[in-house]
C-alpha cells in the first residue's frame, strides 16, 4: 500500500498542474541578434516566429490551433491578414478577439510577415525541364 501511495502521489501532483490557468514567467529577453540595430531579430525555437513586438500574443492565440509555420509561411498586408482571420472565425471557429488584441497581432502580422513581390519561383526554361515522356513522337 505504501508503495501504491508513492506512486500514485507525484502523478496526482503532475496531473493537478496540468489544468492550471497560472502562466509561466515570461521569458527573458533576447540580448543577441535583436539588440543590434538593422538586425534580424530572433526567431522563437517553439513557433518560428520574429520574436519581436507582440510576438507572444500572436503565438498564443494562433499556434494552439496551427503550427508557426502555417503563419510563417503565409504572407499579406493588414487587410489581408484580417480577411484570413475572419474567415478562421467564421469557418474554422476561431474565438472572437477584443479589438486590443486583434489590432495588436493584425500589426505584428503585418509588419512581420508582409507581402512579397513574388512568393513563387521563376518558371523553369524548356532546358531545365525533364523530357516530357507523353509527348507526341508523331505515331498515332
Amino acid at each position: 500500500m505504501r508503495y501504491l501511495l508513492a506512486l500514485v502521489v507525484p502523478f496526482v501532483l503532475l496531473l493537478g498542474g496540468c489544468g492550471s490557468d497560472e502562466q509561466p514567467p515570461p521569458a527573458e529577453p533576447a540580448t543577441s541578434a535583436s539588440a543590434v540595430p538593422g538586425a534580424a531579430p530572433d526567431l522563437d525555437p517553439v513557433s518560428g516566429l520574429k520574436m519581436t513586438g507582440d510576438w507572444r500574443i500572436v503565438r498564443s492565440a494562433c499556434t494552439g490551433c496551427h503550427s508557426g509555420k502555417q503563419i510563417t509561411q503565409q504572407r499579406g498586408t493588414a487587410e489581408q491578414w484580417l480577411t484570413m482571420i475572419r474567415w478562421m472565425q467564421a469557418k474554422q471557429n476561431l474565438w472572437q478577439f477584443d479589438q486590443v488584441t486583434e489590432d495588436k497581432i493584425i500589426a505584428y502580422l503585418a509588419e512581420n510577415y508582409p507581402p512579397a513581390k513574388s512568393q513563387r519561383r521563376a518558371l523553369l526554361t524548356g532546358d531545365q525541364l525533364p523530357p516530357n515522356p507523353y509527348a507526341t513522337t508523331g505515331g498515332m
